[in-house]
C-alpha cells in the first residue's frame, strides 16, 4: 500500500503520542523525587530497525543519544530474531549503549501479525545506583567500577515473567532500592502503555503501513534538515571553550570544534578535544554525538520533527581515547559536564554561520548536589538535585532567567518535597542579581539556593562547573557570572570545591549553591534605557 500525505501525519502525530503517554505514565506512577519532580527522564518510539523515530518532549542530553543505545544493543548484544514480543532488554552500562550508571534504560519490541513494527524505549535518572558516592555521582571517581552496579544489556523480562534474581541483585546494591525498582517499575509499564497504542494504530494501517510510514517520517525529517544546512554558509567554523577540571587532575579541560558547512552537510571535527580524563567528566560517542545533534537542530527553524532523520546530514569525528570518546574504564559519572560544555561550543561555531539565529552562552552545566542524611537512628536519605543558571542572551531579547535550558529540560524539586520527605530545610532560594553577562540583551540571571541539616549528620557531594570559565558573552557582550558554592557554618563561610566527595556536615550548618548568569550579547553601551530601568526596578541590575 502507499500512504498518502495526510496518513503519514497522522501516523506521526499518534507515534509523538505514544511516547507522551509513555513520558504521562511515568510521571504519575514513579517514586523517586528525581523522577517524579525533577523529571530526569525521557520515553520514545524507535522503527523496526532502532532508529529514533517520535520522542516526548523531554530532555535532548537523553532523547538524542537513545536511538544510539538500541542500535548498539541490536549490533553487539541481542538477536532481534530471539527478541520476542514480550521480552524486555535492559541496561545501564556506558560501554554497551548507556550514558551512566544512573541512567537505566529499557527497551521492548512491538510486533503486529508476527511482523516487529517497532521498539518502545524509556530512561529514567534513578536516585542511586551504589557505588562510593550516595547518588552514584561521585565527583572523584577515577574508573567506571566506583561509580555504581553496572548492568550488561540483558532481558530483564522474557517471555513476559519478571526475572526475579536480576531483580533482586539490583535492589541488593542501591541505598533506595524501593524508590528506585519503584521507578524502574514505572518504566517498565511505560512500554507496555506504548505499545498498545502502536498495536491499535497497526490494527488500523497494517504492519506494512506503519513501516511505510516509519521510513518516509524519517526521509520528510532528513531532506528538511538538509533544506535547513543549504541555507546556513558553507565555510569551517572553529570555536573551543573549557572546562574547569575533570574533579581528580586540577587542570583545565579543552573543548574544540571545527564544524564545517559543504551543501546540504554538516561535518563535525571533534579531535581537538582533551584526552579522556582520569576524573568522571568523560564521554562515549552516544553522549558527545547528541550535543552535536542537539546544536545543529537547534539552529534551525525548528519546522521538521525531531528524530533520527535529522542526524543523517551531520557526521561526527572522534579522536579514540579522548574526553568526548572515552575508553573503558574510564569513569563518566558526570559526562553531562562534556556534553552540555560542548552545547556551548557548538553555539560559538554556529553563531559564525548563522550570526542572527545563536544566543550566547547559557549556564552550560548541571550543578549536581546531592545529600545523604543521616538520623539518630541512622536511618539514611537520599536527595538529588540538579540546579540550572541562566541562559545567554540571543541576537534581539534578553536571555531568560534561572531556566532550563540546552542539554536540559529538567524542572526544580519544590522546596515542600524536600522538607516533608528529609531532614532539610531551605533556607533561602532565589536569583542573583547581576548575574547575567552585560550587553545589549543582557544573560538571564543564575540562582541560589540554600540547604540547611536538620539532623546528626550528612553527606554531601558536589559535582559542578562554571566556577573558572564563565559563560561567554557574543558580539562584544560580556560573560555571566561565575559559580560559588559554600559552606555556612555558625556564620562563617567556607568555600567548598565545586567537584568534591564526602563532605562531611553537621545539624544546622547550611550549604549555598550560587549557579552562573548567561553571557550577554552586543555592546552593553547600546542597551535600551527603558531595559535598564526595568533590570533596576525588578532587582535584576
Amino acid at each position: 500500500m502507499t500512504l498518502g500525505p495526510i496518513e503519514i501525519e497522522v501516523i506521526r502525530n499518534a507515534l509523538t503520542a505514544a511516547a507522551a503517554e509513555m513520558d504521562v505514565t511515568i510521571w504519575r506512577t514513579s517514586r523517586s523525587t528525581v523522577v517524579r519532580e525533577l523529571l530526569d527522564y525521557s520515553t520514545a518510539v524507535f522503527d523496526a530497525e532502532g532508529n529514533n523515530l517520535a520522542q516526548s518532549a523531554r530532555i535532548p542530553q537523553h532523547l538524542n543519544s537513545m536511538g544510539a543505545a538500541l542500535r548498539t544493543l541490536l549490533d553487539r548484544f541481542v538477536d532481534a530474531a530471539t527478541w520476542a514480543e514480550d521480552d524486555v532488554v535492559v541496561t545501564n552500562d556506558p560501554y554497551c549503549g548507556a550514558q551512566h550508571l544512573n541512567d537505566v534504560l529499557v527497551f521492548k519490541p512491538v510486533f503486529h501479525d508476527g511482523v516487529r513494527i517497532a521498539y518502545v524505549g524509556a530512561l529514567c535518572h534513578h536516585i542511586d545506583m551504589g557505588g562510593m558516592a550516595p547518588g552514584s555521582y561521585a565527583a572523584t571517581a577515577t574508573e567506571v567500577f566506583q561509580e555504581g552496579v553496572r548492568i550488561p544489556p540483558l532481558k530483564l523480562i522474557e517471555k513476559g515473567v519478571l526475572n526475579q534474581a536480576v531483580w533482586a541483585m539490583i535492589g541488593q546494591n542501591v541505598r533506595k532500592p524501593v524508590l528506585m525498582l519503584g521507578d524502574l517499575q514505572s518504566q517498565l509499564a511505560s512500554l507496555d502503555v506504548a505499545a498498545v497504542s502502536i498495536k491499535r494504530l497497526a490494527a488500523r494501517y497494517g504492519s506494512a503501513g506503519i513501516l511505510e510510514a516509519s521510513a518516509r517520517i524519517l526521509d520528510m525529517s532528513e531532506a528538511a534538515m538538509r533544506a535547513a544546512i543549504r541555507a546556513m554558509p558553507d565555510g569551517r567554523y572553529e570555536f573551543e571553550d573549557f572546562l574547569d577540571e575533570d574533579g581528580v587532575s586540577g587542570e583545565p579541560v579543552r573543548l574544540h570544534a571545527a564544524l564545517t558547512i559543504a551543501g546540504d552537510e554538516i561535518s563535525v571535527d571533534l579531535t581537538g578535544c582533551a584526552d579522556q580524563q582520569r576524573g568522571p567528566i568523560n564521554c562515549t560517542p552516544a553522549m558527545s554525538n547528541c550535543a552535536v545533534f542537539y546544536s545543529v537542530i537547534a539552529a534551525t527553524d525548528g519546522a521538521m520533527p525531531a528524530n533520527a532523520g535529522c542526524y543523517r546530514p551531520i557526521s561526527i569525528i572522534h579522536r579514540e581515547g579522548s574526553v568526548t570518546n572515552c575508553q573503558a574504564p574510564a569513569s563518566v559519572a558526570h559526562r553531562v559536564a562534556v556534553s552540555h560544555r560542548l552545547a556551548n561550543v557548538m553555539f560559538g561555531c554556529l553563531h559564525q554561520a548563522v550570526p542572527d539565529r545563536m544566543p550566547a552562552a547559557y549556564y552550560g552545566g548541571s550543578y549536581v548536589a546531592t545529600f545523604q542524611t543521616i538520623a539518630e537512628d541512622n536511618h539514611r536519605e537520599v536527595l538529588v538535585e540538579i540546579e540550572i543558571g541562566g541562559t545567554g542572551a540571543a541576537p534581539a531579547k534578553d536571555g531568560v532567567n534561572a531556566w532550563s535550558f540546552g542539554m536540559h529540560n529538567n524542572s526544580n524539586i519544590p522546596v515542600e518535597m524536600i522538607e516533608s520527605g528529609m531532614p532539610l530545610t531551605i533556607t533561602r532560594y532565589g536569583l542573583i542579581p547581576g548575574s547575567g553577562g552585560a550587553g545589549r540583551y543582557r544573560g538571564g540571571l543564575g540562582l541560589y539556593r540554600e540547604w540547611r541539616v536538620e539532623c546528626p549528620s550528612a553527606v554531601f557531594t558536589a559535582n559542578m562547573d562554571r566556577f573558572r570559565f564563565a559563560p561567554y558573552g557574543l558580539a562584544g557582550g560580556g560573560p555571566g557570572s561565575l559559580g560559588k558554592l559554600l559552606r555556612i557554618r555558625d556564620g562563617v563561610a567556607t568555600p567548598i570545591a565545586p567537584k568534591s566527595d564526602g563532605v562531611m556536615l553537621k545539624r544546622g550548618d547550611i550549604v549555598r549553591l550560587e549557579t552562573s548568569g548567561g553571557g550577554g550579547f552586543g555592546d552593553a553601551g547600546q542597551r535600551a534605557p527603558d531595559a535598564v530601568a526595568r533590570d533596576n526596578a525588578l532587582g535584576y541590575a
